[in-house]
């Protein structure tokens, strides 16, 4: 018998949450649960005020999975994410600033590939993408983070449901957040709601040197960087100062998104960074009352494209009133209904960029 996803959460599900009338399920602090043939794995991500106590709840959880027929193996890991009481945010600790000379690319220390998710114009669900991806590779058992270097507009904070002021032991140091499995930086955490950012280009440069190199981002296989629309000065610095392994360029269907999305593809063809392929958003409307398939901004224009010049053509992502829904309240869809067809297609180019050795 081959165990499926399902399985885990439901054998989970079983597993009191100390504390609580609800299980570990319903407690939310499953993460990153990934099937192996026989072998399963996942993350117990818990407060670390608590997280001491847990250890026997990790142990209940490694058994009733463990009993569950087919499964051979279980690897459980305990994380108690957060920095210590005493991390204070020191009164100088800001971002915006002139950049630091800088001989060439350096690598994020602790990150193995730096991943960029970019789009010619903006409104066409860059940052949804984003975050689905992030925490669809968190789930497969990638240790994701996400970088919202949209400066003007960042929008990762409310999608993924943090609002906590990121702190920093030495006033250097920045301690980065965690949600749904990822770990979490944007400049918006660092501002009032509803405060510009009113900064010319060099700011800019300074502000995206930090929260890459600043940032104690911990070891991870992927680091998911949210874009600004267009062909600026934050896609020049990351490509210039980074090693990327690659973007992936997302566009509506429709001619006019495509237009802009070829200077994106030229841009980053001059910039030698590699595209790992596209992906089309708001694909398809389906009507939940009469199922009728609805192409609202056209279909397969981005298809089209990719096939055109050559670069893999990742997914489609139909268009659907929950994803809306679940972005605005705080967590993505891959969380709130991750047995949906758009689930399902985010965790699909999670998948194609895994098995493609990318992640």
């Amino acid at each position: 018998m081959t165990v499926t996803r399902d399985d885990v959460l439901s054998a989970l599900s079983r597993v009191p949450m100390p504390g609580t009338t609800g299980s570990v399920v319903d407690a939310d602090i499953v993460r990153a649960v990934a099937v192996d043939g026989d072998r399963v794995r996942f993350i117990l991500e818990v407060d670390p005020a608590i997280g001491a106590r847990l250890e026997p709840t990790r142990a209940e959880a490694e058994a009733a999975v463990a009993a569950l027929p087919g499964v051979a193996g279980v690897s459980v890991l305990l994380t108690a994410h957060g920095p210590a009481a005493k991390a204070a945010p020191p009164p100088d600790l800001k971002l915006g600033r002139h950049p630091t000379p800088q001989a060439g690319p350096e690598p994020v220390p602790g990150v193995r590939t730096i991943i960029a998710v970019a789009s010619g114009k903006g409104g066409v669900g860059k940052s949804t993408l984003a975050a689905n991806l992030a925490v669809a590779l968190a789930r497969a058992g990638k240790r994701t983070g996400l970088l919202d270097a949209d400066i003007y507009g960042p929008s990762q904070p409310r999608m993924m449901g943090v609002s906590e002021r990121p702190k920093s032991p030495d006033g250097k140091t920045i301690i980065p957040l965690h949600a749904h499995g990822v770990t979490l930086m944007s400049i918006g955490l660092m501002l009032k709601e509803g405060e510009a950012v009113v900064w010319r280009g060099p700011m800019l440069m300074g502000a995206l040197q930090q929260m890459m190199g600043q940032v104690a981002w911990g070891e991870l296989d992927t680091l998911i960087v949210d874009l600004p629309p267009g062909t600026g000065d934050v896609q020049l610095t990351l490509s210039q100062r980074y090693p990327l392994t690659g973007a992936v360029v997302v566009s509506t269907p429709q001619d006019v998104a495509l237009l802009d999305v070829r200077k994106a593809l030229d841009m980053f063809d001059k910039l030698k960074v590699p595209v790992l392929g596209m992906v089309e958003n708001m694909s398809a409307y389906i009507c939940p009352n009469c199922g009728h398939e609805a192409h609202i901004f056209g279909h397969g224009g981005a298809r089209a494209e990719a096939e055109k010049i050559g670069i893999p053509f990742l997914g489609e992502i139909p268009l659907d009133l929950k994803v809306r829904v679940a972005g605005d309240s705080g967590a993505p869809v891959t969380v709130t209904h991750p047995d949906s067809p758009e689930a399902r297609a985010f965790a699909g180019i999670a998948r194609r960029l895994i098995d493609g050795g990318i992640v």
